[in-house]
């Protein structure tokens, strides 16, 4: 997949443990396939995050896994049970992945694909006002 790269998301990649940097390049891949026009870029000084008329997601590798932020993941479906923390935030949610865990590809892309759409309707304020 051909995507513009920030080089400072890159560095924070390479630095990780192998298998950390394979979960948040596969994450990142994801985060791209949603949508060609989401960009990526580094906020709070170090982390990944991508981005699309608001934050989709963000990566923190962890000592023990990897933590992927979607960003107004509490109004967006989790039919699969992939969200495993964050349950009662307003404005993101977490998923943890520990190494040899496989990512649900299908359920994550549905749900970037959904905070995208979400994201061009006004965001998850907006949204809410009208529900």
């Amino acid at each position: 997949m051909s995507y513009t790269r920030d080089p400072r998301v890159d560095a924070y990649i390479d630095a990780l443990p192998e298998w950390q940097q394979a979960i948040c390049q596969e994450v990142r891949d994801l985060a791209h396939e949603a949508d060609p026009e989401l960009s990526e870029t580094v906020k709070r000084t170090v982390l990944p995050y991508f981005v699309l008329r608001g934050n989709v997601c963000a990566l923190l590798a962890a000592k023990g896994h990897v933590n992927v932020f979607l960003y107004d993941g509490a109004i967006v479906p989790d039919p699969e049970g992939i969200i495993t923390a964050g349950h009662g935030n307003k404005t993101a949610r977490m998923i943890s992945i520990r190494q040899g865990e496989p990512i649900n590809r299908s359920a994550l892309l549905t749900m970037l694909r959904q905070i995208i759409a979400n994201n061009r309707a006004g965001g998850w304020r907006k949204i809410k006002a009208q529900g």
